[in-house]
């Protein structure tokens, strides 16, 4: 039984309301300053109420070209293919090696699942020289391949698609197999469909990991045909020859956080149920 104590409550929701102020304020300033003017920004003292520059500012960042950046639309393609492929990439990876791990009996099948587990240990930074080396060898520098196929594995997905697997009755399988269903068609129309609310929730989160991308595309392009978003951002506020224009940064970033934004608020009821539900 929950005790009802107005004073947790109360104390609870400042802290909730603390944390909200703490994330969202920055987001705030962003979004002030994309509607100011340049010299607003440049006085010394940093406006706190929205001005009426922000579709001019949204205008010139959409049209304007400038030197050693890409368009912005060709970055913000750059950066959805690269979070479109990251992503189908990884679930599809991932869920048929879950797959494998669990329902076939083969030699090494633990080892295997232990050697995936293992490279949770080793993010991209630690591992990004020799990836990098390969990928130049490869002749995969400045093109699409090379901005996604090194970050496309998963040791993450995998192990939450084995551990939802390993949840599923064997009753259920071996009812699969009485009805004559080989491993493809138990694949295809039990375990997809069960596991639809785990992959939208990867969708989200693996989404977000491939557009935030930077240090790895940072490496492997020169061109600026493929510049992605976050190195267009940086370069935009990277000027050495004059001021950095803050109110079309800030436009700019606010643009690149819509994506993000639009797939989370879509897919938030399968996101939510992907994370806490237990009992498919």
């Amino acid at each position: 039984m929950v005790e009802n104590r107005p004073f947790l409550a109360v104390l609870t929701h400042l802290v909730l309301l603390a944390g909200v102020v703490i994330v969202a304020f920055p987001v705030y300033i962003a979004l002030v300053a994309a509607t100011h003017g340049p010299t607003a920004l440049t006085s010394g003292a940093m406006p706190l109420l929205p001005g009426g520059e922000l579709f001019a500012n949204v205008m010139q960042v959409l049209t304007e070209n400038r030197r050693g950046v890409a368009p912005f639309w060709l970055m913000a393609w750059n950066s959805l293919w690269m979070a479109v492929i990251i992503t189908l990439g990884k679930i599809a990876i991932s869920i048929i090696s879950a797959f494998a791990i669990v329902y076939f009996r083969f030699p090494g099948r633990v080892l295997a699942f232990w050697l995936i587990f293992i490279t949770l240990m080793l993010p991209v930074e630690v591992r990004i020289i020799p990836t990098f080396k390969v990928v130049a060898d490869l002749g995969l520098l400045n093109s699409y391949a090379g901005l996604t196929i090194p970050l496309i594995a998963s040791a993450t997905a995998t192990f939450l698609f084995r551990q939802f697997f390993m949840t599923i009755p064997d009753e259920l399988m071996e009812a699969a197999r009485v009805d004559g269903a080989g491993p493809l068609k138990f694949f295809r129309d039990i375990l997809l469909p069960l596991s639809r609310t785990n992959i939208a929730a990867l969708c989200v989160i693996l989404f977000i990991y491939g557009w935030m991308q930077y240090l790895w595309p940072l490496l492997v392009t020169i061109d600026p045909n493929y510049y992605t978003l976050m190195m267009g951002v940086k370069r935009m506020a990277a000027v050495s020859d004059a001021d950095p224009q803050w109110n079309i940064i800030m436009a700019a970033v606010l643009l690149a956080m819509l994506p993000p934004i639009l797939i989370v608020v879509f897919m938030q009821r399968l996101f939510v149920k992907g994370l806490v539900e237990t009992e498919k």
